[in-house]
């Protein structure tokens, strides 16, 4: 790469390096480059053809690929350089070592860092699915690529194993190109993706969503004949014995969640938060290493891609502010997971700005207010009429509201 230095190089082309190039870029850095691993710019945004994008970040209702094509446009308009076909090997404090087929092994240096890997589902073998390993086993995610992107149906009779967003969109998907979706078995007793992707692609569709149920075996050698579905126990979330009901199917999708890409975050030494798998990060999106930054699914998994957008444009902003001289770390405030939240993010606050806290319920729950305390003192509540963890909820924080506390805590509580 020459003794070129950049302000910022972004690894991953998908929705969160795009939207942190023009982040970047509109907070004067003058040299950014993307270096992303597959074909073209656009990342997952290139295989969801569905509506329901934009909403937020447009004003309007778009497919992934429009989406995508709204910040690739605004990317190239903007000068930003970038490298497609090229694994990145290892990431450094300044410094990004990728490799691929025209520059072969190669080092970029940057005076800041923003890791967009995304994530990635979790497959059949982490969740040990008792039976044969025949074809027709798919991540709900690998056959949306197959059918949207290479043209190819994976299957005409479904069972979808997890209520993921992935999942719930493939039953509507799968149905539209003339499968048969027999049903969507989850674990826990309640949806793990988005209301309206549970009303739109499996209510409308009268596809049956089996809460409490999970597959105890694949049935089929060469290929899946059928699979067992058990109901489970509500506490122990193992299968009851006599619940057991085989469908006939010779596809099985599974949307069992999804893994920040993180291998080179750990590698790096980046601090990795145990519940989201992803790194630690400020309201700046800035990790435990001050020049280098983490945004969009890499961080924690969003519900929206809008969401994702307007967090790593943030991070691109401060990332060119980094590079500039003009960010320096001072003493933060941790943020504290309280009564039926999961997780908070960012971790860390710094109190001399304001920030925006995203955060996850751990269990649905009915009628119930959201209270925020800085210390002892509370500082925001909010009443909602219900609060579900696949739908993430956020809120804001200013300056003047924490400053002086020991920790910032979120705790979700009965009315």
């Amino acid at each position: 790469m020459g003794n070129k230095i950049y302000d910022v190089i972004i690894v991953g082309g998908g929705p969160a390096g795009l939207a942190a190039a023009v982040g970047a870029k509109k907070a004067g850095a003058k040299d950014v480059l993307i270096v992303e691993r597959d074909i073209s710019l656009g990342g997952i945004l290139e295989q969801c053809i569905h509506p329901g994008f934009g909403l937020k970040t447009f004003g309007e209702e778009l497919t992934g690929p429009e989406y995508a094509r709204r910040y690739i446009k605004e990317v190239l308009d903007l000068g930003v350089e970038y490298k497609l076909e090229t694994m990145v090997l290892e990431v450094g404090d300044h410094s990004v070592t990728g490799i691929n087929s025209k520059d072969g092994l190669f080092i970029a240096e940057g005076k800041s860092i923003v890791l967009c890997m995304g994530c990635r589902e979790r497959t059949r073998g982490a969740i040990m699915t008792p039976g044969t390993r025949p074809a027709g086993v798919y991540t709900a995610g690998a056959a949306q690529r197959l059918v949207n992107r290479q043209n190819m149906m994976v299957g005409k009779k479904v069972v979808i194993l997890g209520s993921g967003d992935i999942g719930m969109i493939m039953a509507r998907r799968m149905t539209l190109e003339g499968a048969k979706v027999l049903a969507v078995a989850e674990l826990m007793d309640y949806t793990a993706g988005l209301t309206r992707n549970r009303v739109q692609c499996l209510e409308d569709f009268d596809i049956p969503l089996l809460l409490s149920h999970t597959v105890v075996e694949i049935k089929g050698n060469k290929r899946v004949e059928g699979v067992v579905i058990a109901e489970v126990d509500p506490a122990t979330k193992k299968p009851i014995e006599g619940t057991e009901k085989l469908y006939e199917c010779d596809t099985l999708l599974l949307s069992c969640g999804l893994i920040p890409e993180n291998e080179l975050s750990k590698a790096s030494g980046i601090k990795l938060n145990r519940i989201t798998s992803g790194p630690e990060v400020n309201q700046f999106m800035q990790t435990n290493k001050p020049s280098v930054f983490a945004s969009g699914n890499v961080v924690h998994v969003n519900d929206l891609a809008d969401n994702v957008s307007e967090e790593s444009e943030r991070a691109g902003k401060y990332a060119a502010m980094y590079a500039a001289g003009k960010l320096t770390a001072g003493e933060e405030i941790p943020t504290v997971p309280g009564t039926n939240v999961r997780y908070i993010c960012p971790q860390r606050v710094c109190p001399t700005e304001p920030a925006t806290l995203f955060f996850r319920a751990a269990a649905p729950q009915k009628n119930v207010t959201i209270k925020v305390l800085a210390g002892e003192k509370e500082i925001f509540s909010k009443k909602l009429i219900k609060i579900n963890p696949g739908e993430m909820e956020k809120v804001e924080v200013k300056p003047e509201q924490i400053a002086g506390a020991n920790q910032i805590t979120i705790n979700v509580v009965a009315n």
